[in-house]
């Protein structure tokens, strides 16, 4: 009798166990089909215009618009790319400069960014709280509505009235190519404010141990920073300037109202693939590559193909620092 009952138990237990087993592989095998169908979806629609913005770009320019033409080119054709690069890109210079601004703008982002995050981080100072409100405030705050007290303060740019005891008038910085950079070293170029929020909560969770170390060693506060703080925020570092490049390489506020007559890719392509601009580039079109039968079609072909040799310097990035962009925004303080 004490055998049977064991080994009904023994079956019991078996059976709750398979059906535990059970329950566990249904639930596993429901959420990994509701995962993998959002992360599938969620890519497609990412990926969506990608996809249609290829078959249009390498398609010839007389059968764009044609109904039979959606996904495969009847035809394989470079002219959008062609006329995008002699429309706007040229010799590759004014990619090379933009670039260039937006790699200075970067080190100056940086630099300005890491002492002014370091000083609300680690510094103990009145009104530190006050200041690191305002910061935050500042990142909130639309930058459309600093916009005329920004233009007029270098449009009539002075510094406590030494530039106008010394020239008898105020000196004006509007479409200067140092602006933009004067703009960053104040701390109000593209998302500055951020950076700084970014800096500062990067500092914030560094060892006090490691200061301590310095102190004991008889580094005063500067060398400190420079020898202790700064190395070892390469996180922060990196995402800055990640961000920074990208933002910068992209802005068209800033260049548009300070510098609009730099070379500045953002802004060289919206002035020319502006509507006003619509019948000189298929008249351009027509007669560099002999298409009489370009229509707007073609306008929106080389548009996007202009878009995609845009982006090219963005999309190496991404793929040559994809995993370390990862990492650096988790240890950056973003998430904290």
């Amino acid at each position: 009798m004490a055998t049977s009952e064991i080994a009904t138990s023994e079956a019991k237990a078996a059976r709750r166990i398979d059906g535990y087993v059970l329950k566990s592989k249904l639930q596993k095998f429901v959420f990994g089909y509701l995962f993998y169908s959002l992360v599938i979806g969620l890519g497609f629609a990412i990926i969506y215009p990608l996809i249609k913005l290829i078959p249009v770009v390498f398609n010839d320019i007389e059968d764009l618009g044609n109904p039979d033409v959606i996904w495969v080119p009847i035809e394989y054709s470079v002219i959008s790319f062609k006329a995008a690069i002699r429309l706007v890109f040229g010799n590759f210079m004014p990619m090379l400069q933009t670039i260039g601004y937006s790699v200075i703008i970067a080190v100056v982002q940086i630099f300005v960014c890491a002492v002014a995050g370091y000083a609300l981080g680690r510094v103990e100072f009145w009104g530190r709280n006050l200041l690191t409100f305002l910061v935050i405030i500042s990142f909130v705050v639309p930058p459309q509505s600093l916009l005329i007290s920004q233009y007029l303060s270098f449009k009539h740019f002075d510094v406590f009235g030494i530039i106008t005891a010394i020239h008898g008038s105020t000196v004006d910085l509007i479409n200067q190519p140092y602006t933009l950079y004067l703009i960053a070293f104040f701390g109000f170029g593209v998302k500055q404010s951020m950076f700084i929020f970014v800096f500062r909560q990067f500092f914030k969770g560094l060892p006090k141990e490691l200061e301590e170390a310095a102190y004991m060693d008889g580094c005063g506060f500067y060398r400190t920073y420079f020898r202790v703080a700064l190395p070892n925020a390469v996180p922060a570092i990196m995402t800055v300037a990640i961000l920074s490049f990208v933002w910068n390489y992209g802005d068209t506020y800033y260049t548009g109202y300070f510098h609009p007559d730099g070379p500045y890719l953002s802004n060289k392509l919206m002035t020319t693939f502006s509507e006003a601009n619509v019948q000189n580039i298929l008249y351009a079109v027509k007669t560099w590559y002999g298409v009489p039968g370009a229509t707007t079609f073609s306008f929106d072909a080389v548009k996007q193909a202009a878009a995609i040799i845009y982006l090219l310097p963005l999309l190496l990035i991404y793929f040559v620092v994809q995993k370390r962009i990862v990492e650096n925004f988790e240890q950056s303080g973003i998430v904290g």
